[in-house]
Parts: structure tokens; sequence; C-alpha cells
């Protein structure tokens, strides 16, 4: 009778995983582009699915996870470090670390603030924004407008955006922060917006409408602003209210410095992974690169990652910046899954759960995925969205109690974003409920 029912069951878990095939392989929806899709029970160790693994395709903000894991590796959970110091006499001399923490809006951290505030040294900002590209490669260039290609930095203030924002029924907008209600030049409604707020390419100047039909919505705006070590030294300067000297002298970079501890990296984390951020991600593998060498290198940090953490993963990465903006980043299913149960291994479930977007509940993919009704989410992963190119990598739950790794990549699809989720939909929810 054990081995009728060992067979039965076999048989019934065969005919599972030949269905989720099916779904996948003769679907209207997928046929239409190029779809790699690997499913794994790590428990067993088997692999249920495996669609083109081993190609490689261009993931998107997929790429966060090897961020998130690098990240997470590197820095811990615990605070960051915020600013590299060093003390000469009656003079303090800082420089940037990427933390992005220092006065965004979101996060609202403000210790690397208060410790300058506090000092009654003079001031000087050492200028190592030369270490940092503004844009990743392959980033276009008519981006510059989009709170998605914020700038990247060595000293971020702000997280270097301009946030316009209404709550409904209020009949003005705020500014954060405050010092650019003088850069806002008030021009004519057009098209079908109630609202527009838009820099001008080489400015700090913003042109913005705001109808009388926005009055009663909501709404929040995140525009970048250019910077730069004089810009930052003025930002802070202003906060201050105390004189912050640019000095050039890259001899203090080869030096030991002070470390000033300052955000959390589970909220930077949390943030970046919850609403796929990417300038948060950018600015991650900075301080990766700083707590690697005191050095401010995207490069670095991801050749480090590749061959001291990643060098185990069935392809090489073809890796180029902290977010997946760039269309140049190229991972493979098979290696995503990989890297997937090296999150397993090494992070807590309670901690995944709390960085990873949740299917229905929270993040990227509150709107999709969602479990029964009353019942817990079942998916927790990462998106991925850039023209013809989508992406859902990371764990889902089955309501037998197993917890399977998927990787789901879709490349040069002529088709919305939303077909293809709808019918991912279809699949991830057939793999919870029979599997």
């Amino acid at each position: 009778m054990k081995k009728l029912l060992l067979a039965l069951l076999i048989a019934f878990s065969s005919c599972t995983v030949q269905k989720i095939n099916k779904s996948l392989t003769k679907s209207d929806v997928f046929d239409k582009g190029h779809l790699g899709f690997m499913l794994v029970d790590p428990e067993k160790g088997k692999t249920l699915v495996d669609i083109n693994s081993d190609k490689y395709f261009i993931p998107a903000s997929n790429t966060k996870l090897f961020t998130f894991y690098t990240s997470y590796t590197v820095l811990g959970d615990s605070l960051v470090n915020g600013l590299n110091y060093l003390e000469k006499g009656d003079s303090l001399i800082f420089w940037g670390t990427g933390d992005p923490s220092l006065l965004h809006p979101d996060l609202k951290n403000t210790v690397a603030l208060e410790f300058l505030e506090a000092q009654n040294k003079k001031l000087f900002l050492l200028d190592n924004f030369d270490q940092v590209e503004a844009f990743g490669p392959g980033w276009s260039w008519d981006w510059y407008n989009a709170y998605y290609a914020a700038e990247r930095s060595a000293l971020p203030v702000y997280g270097d955006i301009v946030r316009f924002a209404k709550s409904e029924g209020d009949s003005t907008f705020s500014i954060y922060p405050t010092r650019f209600k003088s850069s806002m030049a008030l021009t004519e409604p057009r098209g079908n917006s109630s609202s527009s707020f838009r820099r001008e390419h080489l400015e700090n100047k913003f042109n913005y409408f705001v109808t009388s039909e926005a009055t009663e919505k909501r709404f929040e705006t995140d525009i970048p602003f250019i910077t730069s070590a004089d810009f930052a030294a003025k930002l802070l300067s202003e906060e201050l209210k105390k004189e912050i000297t640019i000095i050039q002298n890259p001899a203090y970079l080869n030096q030991e410095p002070k470390k000033l501890l300052t955000a959390a990296a589970d909220s930077i984390y949390s943030q970046m992974m919850k609403i796929s951020d990417n300038f948060l991600a950018e600015q991650l593998l900075l301080l990766v690169s700083d707590q690697l060498d005191n050095k401010l290198s995207t490069a670095d940090a991801i050749a480090y990652a590749k061959e001291n953490l990643l060098a185990d993963l069935p392809d090489e990465p073809i890796w180029v910046d902290g977010s997946g903006l760039s269309s140049k980043n190229m991972f493979t299913p098979r290696s995503i899954i990989a890297l997937l149960g090296k999150i397993r291994t090494e992070i807590p479930l309670d901690k995944i759960k709390a960085y990873f977007p949740a299917g229905g509940e929270s993040g990227t993919i509150r709107n999709w995925y969602p479990s029964d009704e009353g019942q817990p989410a079942y998916i927790y992963a990462k998106t991925g969205t850039l023209s013809m190119s989508n992406a859902l990598s990371g764990y889902l739950l089955t309501k037998s109690g197993k917890i399977l790794h998927f990787s789901c990549l879709m490349n040069n699809y002529a088709i919305s974003g939303t077909e293809l989720k709808t019918e991912l939909t279809k699949v991830l929810y057939y793999i919870h409920d029979k599997y």
C-alpha cells in the first residue's frame, strides 16, 4: 500500500510539472517573445521546470538581487558608513561614501548633519566626486528628468532629488527641499495632464503647472537635480548655517579615515527592493566599494562580488550597474536561481520577507500575484521592467508548505507588461495551488 501511495504521489507530481511546462511553452502570450523560466524545489534539490535557463537575458531590475546580496554580505544589516573624515588641528576634513540617506525625503537621516553641526572646527569637504559617474553605462540621456535615473554621487543630499507633493484636498503643493522654490517657473498647461514638473536639461531650474482639476488629487513627483561637490557643499552649508570649503587634495584619500556610522542598512535594503529604487541600488554599490578600499567605484564593487561572492554561479554575470537600468546587464535564469539559493542559505526567511515585495501586499507587486482571500502572500519576488523586458524572480510558497525558487525573464516582447503579468499570474498561482 505504501509503495502504491508513493507511486501515485510521484505520478501526480509528474503530471503537475508537465502542466506547468505546458502552461509556459504552449502559451499564446509567452510565445510572442523570448522566455527564460526555471523552477526549483531546493528541499529535494530538483529542477522542476527548465526553459532556456542557460540563455542570457536582459534582467532589468532583477539586477538588484545581485546588488542586494553583495551589499548584505559586505555591509551587513546594521549601520552603514555615512561619512569619512580626518581631524587636522582646527580643521575637519570630510568626504562622501555614497551614503544615500542624508536628508533623503523617505529615509530622513540626519546623523551626518548633526555630527557636522556639533563641530567647533573649520569644515572642509574633500572633493571625491570625480570617482563617480553621474549616469551608468548605457543609460539614456533623456532620463535626466525621471526619478528612476537620479544622479549617482559621492555625497548625496536630499537623495539628489526635489520632491513635489500634495495631499488630497490641499490647494497648494509642497517642495522638498524648500530652497528650490526660487528655481520654479510657472508654465501653461499642456496635453491631458492635470499637473507637470520638469527640470531644464542642463540647469537646476524647474517648470511646472498644476490645474484646478489637480487640486482635489494627491500627487508626489520626484525630479533629479544636477549635483556636484560645490553644490553638495552649498546645500550642507545652508542647512548647517556654517561655511564649508571645498578642497582638492587626493593625498588625504590615501589616509585611513575615521568613519561615521549613519543609516540602518536594513531600511535602505527594504526601500530599494520593495519599490525597486534605482538610486538606492546605485549608491549601495558605492558604499560597498568604500567599505572595501575607501574608494568609490561601481566597477570595483561588481568585480569584487563576481570574484569573491559569485564565482560559484553557473554562468558569469554580465553586470555593469547597481540598478538594472542598463540594457548591458545580462544574466541567465539558472544563475539567478543559484543566487536565490545563496540568499535563502545566508539570510533568515523572515528578513527576506521583510525586504522583498510581497504579491498582493507590498512594493512593486502589491497589485499582482494575490493570494486567496484571507491568506498570506505566497510570492516574495523582485520585479524588473525595461522596454521590451520583464522579469520576476524570487520565492513561491505552495499550499502544501514548500518554498520553491523561480526565475522568469522575458525579453523582446512587443506586447504590454500587463499581458505578460496576467499570464504569469495564472502560472504561478497554479504552482502555488497544486504543487
